[in-house]
């Protein structure tokens, strides 16, 4: 299925918002995500279902100065 992530149109076999982060191997990381401009917690990412068409954001944090 086609879906938006970061600005990005990606082909992707994921069903679930976690499915997709191991699929694009941020499952490891610290991330935050947001689902058609939702913010989605960690622990919903799992039940939270992707679509045909979902804009997904996916936000590592930063360090600098």
């Amino acid at each position: 299925m086609n879906i938006h992530v970061n600005g990005k149109v990606l082909d992707v076999e994921a069903a679930t918002l976690a499915a997709l982060l191991r699929e694009l191997e941020y499952e490891d990381g610290a991330v935050a995500t947001a689902l058609n401009r939702n913010f989605i917690r960690r622990r919903d990412r799992g039940t939270t279902p992707l679509k045909e068409g979902d804009a997904v954001e996916i936000l590592a944090p930063r360090q600098g100065g």
